[in-house]
């Protein structure tokens, strides 16, 4: 867009996609590495368990999150 002195509307609509899909910035990297240490940290430890095992302590310790958010990560 800088090289041909293109606006972020008209860039867009040339491409297809909307302005705010252009400017979206995903908030779950954050929060996905605070939950990847903890879990990793459990893995260390416990090197036999899987992710239905390490979701089950994740709870126990106050940590909230969806067992197939535990597979992704």
């Amino acid at each position: 867009m800088t090289e041909r002195a293109m606006g972020v509307t008209r860039a867009c609509g040339l491409v297809g996609i909307s302005r705010s899909l252009f400017h979206y910035e995903s908030r779950r990297r954050v929060d996905d590495e605070a939950l990847t240490g903890r879990m990793m940290a459990i893995a260390a430890q416990k090197r036999r368990y899987g992710y239905r095992r390490i979701h089950v302590l994740l709870q126990r310790d106050g940590c909230f999150a969806n067992h197939k958010r535990i597979w992704r990560l």
